[in-house]
């Protein structure tokens, strides 16, 4: 049965793998608890009690084997088969995350892109070719596509869910400003650019 943690555990794990990543990357082979923490702004008890979840222990006088850790956290994180996704909407901001993403985590694919322009549909962005949305349900079968983020104008965003859900996707990553509401079978993450900006605004305001 698979572990399931509280989805601020899993976002700090996915964060201490890219940051072990970029380690490794520059020829760290060990880490201790208050390094890692100190690299995202947490504590030293954070990262040890996240990191125990995943039935790992560090080296006392080494910490962390980088790699072995990196090994672990995908072993949880990762499917055993890759899983597929989908852009729906290819402006700028679809677009970037094409390009963004492409490769940069193996068990997880961009393969398709949808919109409803015509000057944009068969475009080939980072190698994911862009369909028409009359074909997404189709293509989402075809290509076993199991995500859907959204980047359309949020005028759009709650029809377009509603496609992506009838299509058989189970996962939405929403870029959108709308709320969106979903079956409770789907997994629902929303991003909303504007209040995060807002937000700092907040905090660096005289």
């Amino acid at each position: 049965m698979q572990l399931k943690l509280p989805e601020k555990t899993i976002e700090r794990l996915s964060q201490y793998r890219r940051i072990l990543l970029n380690c490794s990357a520059n020829g760290k082979e060990h880490i201790f608890s208050h390094e890692l923490a100190a690299l995202l702004n947490i504590t030293a008890v954070q990262v040890r009690r996240d990191i125990m979840f995943l039935g790992y222990s560090s080296l006392q006088r080494k910490g962390y084997d980088i790699r072995d850790l990196i090994h672990t956290i995908g072993n949880l994180l990762d499917n055993q088969e890759i899983i597929h996704v989908a852009v729906i909407g290819l402006g700028h901001l679809g677009t970037a995350i094409s390009t963004y993403f492409k490769g940069k985590r193996e068990k997880l694919d961009i393969v398709a892109a949808f919109d409803i322009h015509p000057d944009k549909i068969g475009k080939v962005i980072a190698d994911v070719t862009c369909y028409p949305m009359s074909e997404l349900n189709d293509i989402v079968k075809q290509q076993n596509i199991s995500i859907g983020m959204i980047t359309v104008p949020p005028e759009q965003a709650a029809e377009v869910a509603d496609r992506l859900v009838t299509a058989g996707i189970k996962g939405i990553l929403n870029f959108t400003t709308v709320p969106l509401n979903v079956s409770p079978d789907v997994y629902l993450e929303e991003y909303d650019m504007i209040t995060a900006l807002e937000k700092v605004a907040y905090f660096v305001k005289k």
